[in-house]
């Protein structure tokens, strides 16, 4: 390009910056040679502000306005009013951000209206129609099998029931001159077509062995003892979300579920004592048992104690959804140091103890397996086994998930071993966390202790059982007047149930019943259960108030959430 041209375009563009752009489409500014003087830096700015200035100004039109004052006014509608979502459906995914509350505005009114709202399908109040059909269905084979129904009822596809007759080819067992309980078409049935017996459970999967604890159970405890064992289960739980638990766990097969259900009965009569030793008699016990007992029960007093002292699991707070978290500190695992009995019935322990920290709507727990300096010296197969067996088998429908929290690359392989025993369902719910921010994402930084990398000023310290704690164990007149009270109670329950089946009824009562019976519960609990860590602290108050961090700010002792 000459000087001549050069100067005309120089000119051109300090005079008119538009004309350049509208008339010379031929010579972008991309291409013009850019000279080190101030004058044409100045000139090539002012284009590019101008051109901008441009575009800006065309779109800003009356309808451009009006659009984007619609969809503002929408955002702004919708964020408000799903700003207080409910809580995560129980399938592993990951929680909801939590939302602050002022303790002092919040009603019953308003907490009772949160908890429906956030009621999980196949809960009690929350079933569909088929479901509401399985569960009388499950409830039908529940009370034949504790003598209650002596005959076979068969449930009509609206829902009402009929006995059926001695000739009704539908029904599943053969017609048989004298019927037991062990031919109640509830164990194991043949294929036709190879003659083989099938598991009970629906995946044709007994890895527990739970069909051989159900024959077992039939034959060696009589109804009046299975019905006993069902109710001591319940506790404070409503009956027909305990059923609910081992249908949803088989996949509403009502005869996987059966079996289910009475295998764990017999495991928690027969085999662990859950009600009859381990919760009655509970930390005291271990106590004195550790410094008076014969060698044989020093050893089993002394390890449960150790387990307890040390905080190798302990319950302190919940997570977003609301669940108690149970915490698992690994490195306090040494393989040999307990006995096996001792960890098995420490496990049971704090299971059953987290049980009492579950009110509807929340019915699962979080465990956090803290890896943090983990070595091979801490691996011990055998515990992992068995919490695995009590929460497949004996505890359906328990875990709202697994958080696994800075595990190191060894233990990537042990992984993979352990994620083999595991179900489907359980290992979908497992989550790794490498950090604390991770970690945050199921549990806010301020309800995670320092330990952990979280701001909660919290430390696990045992707090030793107290002379006179149990007290209330010699009171056996109050404590026979209540169970005779419960007694009455568990027979109107049945009794509803039974008219609810056969159609006569709506089923309503059950829930009045459900709760008295939790009332009722509650009462009886200090004679039936030895007090624990958790009653000494607060956590569990009278008449099962929970109180998740005593002593703190916060409705029900929860931690407000604030900015960390």
């Amino acid at each position: 390009m000459s000087t001549p041209a050069r100067t005309y375009l120089h000119r051109l563009t300090l005079e008119h910056p538009n004309r350049l752009l509208t008339h010379s489409p031929r010579l972008p500014i991309r291409n013009f040679p850019i000279r080190r003087c101030f004058a044409r830096r100045t000139a090539s700015r002012q284009v590019h502000i101008h051109a901008q200035r441009r575009v800006v100004l065309s779109a800003i039109d009356p309808f451009t306005l009006l659009a984007a004052a619609t969809v503002s006014v929408g955002i702004a509608y919708f964020a408000t009013a799903y700003s207080g979502s409910d809580q995560a459906a129980d399938t592993g995914a990951k929680p909801t951000e939590e939302k602050a509350i002022a303790p002092q505005s919040r009603t019953r009114e308003d907490e009772e209206d949160e908890m429906a709202a956030q009621q999980l399908p196949g809960r009690p109040g929350n079933l569909k129609p088929d479901q509401q059909a399985k569960l009388k269905e499950m409830w039908a084979a529940t009370l034949e099998v504790f003598g209650v129904i002596h005959e076979r009822v068969s449930l009509e596809a609206n829902g009402a029931s009929t006995p059926a007759s001695a000739d009704d080819t539908t029904s599943a067992e053969p017609k048989k001159k004298h019927r037991s309980r062990l031919s109640l078409g509830l164990g194991r049935k043949k294929d036709k077509a190879s003659g083989k017996e099938n598991d009970p459970d629906t995946n044709g999967n007994d890895k527990h062995g739970q069909n051989r604890d159900f024959q077992a159970a039939l034959a060696s405890q009589s109804p009046a003892q299975l019905r006993e064992a069902f109710w001591s289960m319940t506790k404070h739980d409503h009956p027909d979300a305990l059923l609910l638990r081992f249908l949803r766990a088989r996949k509403w097969d009502v005869h996987a579920a059966l079996v289910m259900l009475v295998s764990t009965m017999h495991w928690r009569s027969q085999e662990m004592h859950v009600d009859d030793d381990i919760m009655l008699r509970g930390e005291q016990y271990a106590l004195r048992e550790s410094v008076a007992g014969n060698a044989a029960e020093k050893k089993e007093g002394a390890d449960f104690m150790a387990q307890l002292r040390m905080g190798k699991s302990f319950l302190h707070g919940t997570d977003k959804d609301g669940r108690p978290c149970c915490y698992v500190r690994v490195r306090l695992h040494k393989q040999g140091e307990q006995s096996e009995k001792s960890l098995e019935r420490f496990t049971v322990y704090t299971i059953e103890t987290a049980r009492m920290l579950l009110q509807p709507p929340v019915d699962t727990a979080t465990i956090v397996f803290d890896m943090t300096d983990f070595t091979m010296a801490n691996m011990d197969y055998t515990p992992v086994k068995f919490m695995i067996k009590c929460f497949e088998a004996n505890y359906p429908e328990s875990l709202g998930s697994v958080l696994v929290y800075k595990s190191p690359w060894l233990f990537q392989g042990i992984w993979k071993i352990i994620k083999g025993w595991l179900d489907p369902v359980v290992a979908s719910k497992v989550h790794f966390a490498s950090n604390v921010e991770e970690l945050s994402q199921w549990i806010p930084r301020n309800r995670i202790s320092r330990e952990l990398g979280g701001t909660e000023d919290y430390s696990y310290s045992y707090v030793e059982p107290r002379e006179g704690e149990n007290a209330a164990f010699a009171d056996t007149a109050s404590r026979d007047k209540l169970l005779e009270e419960r007694i009455q109670l568990v027979s109107s329950y049945e009794t509803e149930v039974l008219a609810w089946i056969h159609g006569d009824g709506s089923g309503e009562g059950r829930g009045r019943l459900a709760q008295r019976l939790a009332e009722n519960y509650w009462r009886v609990d200090p004679f039936v259960r030895a007090r624990g860590l958790y009653d000494r602290t607060g956590v569990i108050g009278k008449g099962g108030r929970l109180d998740f961090y005593p002593g703190k700010a916060g409705a029900g002792g929860r931690v407000e959430d604030g900015v960390d």
